[in-house]
């Protein structure tokens, strides 16, 4: 027998969407017209709220990633029919929209390939990988020397050459890829492994930076000019959207990078070398990375020079710039075989004081003896 929810008059549902809520499920009631229809709320993907979507067509597209599925039938789009969310009956009644509650569809999902990046990272056997990105941008038809860029290429040829080690060069002025667009900011389960971005656009090309960083490399040799005492816009862009690696920690306590090492060349005409390169190494052992001793080198030239000319020619000139350069990265090919040797990275660590984690407070007895007791312990803060 049917059972009949009264959602309530019909002038709550003027929009081509809107959101209802019946005990603890979320329906998005949607209408076409003088027809109207109820579906689930909640989206095949990820769990993204569909109510909170837009119509385009017949079609409800859930605001997180672009699923949709037919406003009225719940059916997926063209080409993806097997994914489907639950649909409802409906009735107009006495000016008021009623629901069937025990009319609803069944949920299907279709099969889906995973994305590439998907799969468990495991290091290959081999020897060590090294992963030099540069951060620098400029007019590729018009290319300029960088002085970041050119110390980054001294390090990487020294540790394939001298060190034996496989090297990779990822120029992100040379990727074509999307600034994030707050995925995160929608629900941290919004901002998915692999980037949500990734997952959807296949032209989006920082796909490269997530393969070499998560499932090639063993250090990970970042190179960024100072812009306003700040790393460069082009690594603000890439470590934006790699906010999706450090979140599998956040929601799933998932690490996907494990014995992997980070160091960093800065430099560029202004000073605040350790505020950028602090901020650096935060960031990237909020990932999991480790660091060699002495992680950085930098060449500033310093508030009161702006003649970017000069420090080029300084840069071009500096044997003990590059001989800094290749002593970093020997220091970092070093920690890395360490790592690897140990083998002791986790897998998962304890969520306490971890981002976004909620405490979950033991009972008062189990801390150091019941109230007024004769504990010894001191009492908590």
């Amino acid at each position: 027998m049917a059972r009949w929810h009264d959602l309530g008059p019909l002038e709550r549902f003027t929009s081509p969407i809107t959101p209802a809520e019946i005990g603890t499920k979320r329906y998005a009631v949607t209408r076409l017209g003088d027809r109207y229809g109820v579906i689930s709320g909640t989206c095949n993907h990820v769990g993204g709220p569909l109510a909170e979507g837009r119509c385009e067509g017949d079609y409800v597209t859930c605001p997180w990633h672009g699923w949709k599925y037919h406003a009225l039938t719940g059916v997926g789009e063209p080409g993806f029919e097997a994914d489907a969310v639950p649909s409802l009956q409906v009735r107009v009644e006495g000016g008021h929209l009623l629901v069937d509650l025990d009319s609803a569809t069944p949920r299907t999902r279709g099969k889906h390939p995973p994305h590439p990046l998907a799969r468990r990272p495991e290091r290959a056997p081999g020897g060590i990988r090294v992963a030099g990105i540069s951060t620098t941008n400029m007019d590729l038809r018009n290319p300029r020397f960088s002085t970041s860029e050119a110390l980054l290429d001294e390090a990487l040829a020294f540790t394939g050459k001298e060190l034996g080690a496989e090297t990779r060069t990822i120029r992100l002025a040379e990727l074509r890829f999307r600034a994030c667009e707050g995925y995160y900011s929608k629900s941290a389960h919004a901002c998915t492994w692999p980037c949500s971005i990734t997952q959807m656009d296949p032209e989006d090309q920082l796909d490269q930076v997530y393969e070499a960083i998560v499932h090639w490399a063993d250090v990970i040799l970042v190179a960024t000019p100072i812009r306003w005492g700040a790393p460069g816009s082009l690594y603000f862009r890439m470590v934006e959207r790699m906010n999706c690696i450090q979140n599998q920690i956040t929601i799933a306590n998932r690490v996907l990078l494990r014995n992997k090492v980070a160091a960093f060349i800065v430099t560029g005409g202004q000073d605040n070398v350790q505020a950028v390169v602090g901020q650096m190494m935060v960031f990237f052992g909020e990932l999991g990375c480790q660091f060699p001793q002495f992680p950085f080198v930098a060449h500033s030239r310093g508030w009161a020079a702006e003649d970017m000319e000069r420090n080029i020619e300084e840069v071009r000139r500096s044997a003990e710039l590059r001989d800094g350069a290749r002593m970093l990265a020997a220091r970092a090919v070093h920690a890395a075989q360490r790592l690897l040797a140990d083998e002791a990275a986790p897998t998962e660590i304890a969520r306490g004081g971890r981002k976004a984690h909620p405490l979950a407070l033991d009972p008062p007895h189990s801390r150091g003896g019941a109230e007024g007791g004769t504990g010894s312990g001191s009492d908590p803060e």
